[in-house]
């Protein structure tokens, strides 16, 4: 049992870490959010809402610059101001920000929240055992190869579930009679919303898989569903 001790410690440090993390992420949203308000917005959501069968869809405005998309621990949505205020500039359609509402419900849907601690906990583990078995063949090295490749599993299990939430994503799109055209388009433009036009990471390394990629795997899904974008 004493063997396995190394182990079952580091996945109950990376449990509380987690727990933690989640405490403290509630707790900035709660303090720097606000309830989402926008006629424009409104009819698409409803539309969304519908095709759900729920009352409607809540979504909060989390006030920081980046341009992104959230889905709380919790299960709220999240918006940035950033990417409202590029929204508003005319730079984003409502449509193309309904396909960001659609992906984050898609993370909440789906059970990723859930899920990322279970991969963050088996990461945890890797790590803790591939550095104890290098360390004995590269003493000076073996941490750093261990945390490669512990980095290198968690951003491929994070790829996988952009993967499966962009799918849920197009599905209600599609069911709402918005289509996937819009969350194409967001994802040809994102990088010059973002600011991020190019990465020094390996593709393997990155937690978001590449925009033509994530076109790609949609016009599939079209193609296999038999609906046009």
């Amino acid at each position: 049992m004493l063997k396995f001790a190394p182990i079952l410690l580091a996945i109950a440090y990376a449990l509380l870490m987690y727990r933690f993390s989640v405490w403290r992420s509630a707790k900035e949203l709660d303090a720097r959010s606000h309830p989402l308000r926008d006629a424009g917005l409104e009819p698409v959501m409803r539309r969304m809402a519908t095709a759900l069968e729920i009352p409607r869809i809540a979504v909060h405005v989390y006030d920081v610059a980046p341009v992104n998309g959230l889905a709380a621990p919790d299960g709220r949505i999240f918006l940035t101001s950033g990417f409202m205020q590029k929204y508003r500039a005319g730079e984003v359609s409502a449509d193309e920000l309904a396909s960001v509402i659609a992906h984050e419900l898609g993370h909440v849907a789906l059970g990723h929240t859930r899920r990322r601690m279970i991969d963050f906990t088996g990461a945890n583990a890797v790590f803790v055992m591939l550095t104890a078995l290098l360390a004995r063949f590269v003493p000076v090295l073996g941490i750093w190869i261990a945390n490669l490749i512990s980095t290198a599993l968690m951003a491929r299990l994070s790829r996988r579930d952009e993967f499966e939430a962009d799918a849920y994503a197009s599905a209600l799109l599609v069911k709402a009679g918005i289509g996937t055209a819009p969350q194409k388009s967001l994802f040809r433009k994102l990088a010059g919303l973002t600011g991020s036009r190019g990465t020094a990471l390996p593709a393997w390394l990155l937690s978001h898989p590449a925009a033509e990629e994530r076109i790609r795997a949609i016009e599939t899904n079209e193609a296999r569903w038999k609906v046009n974008g």
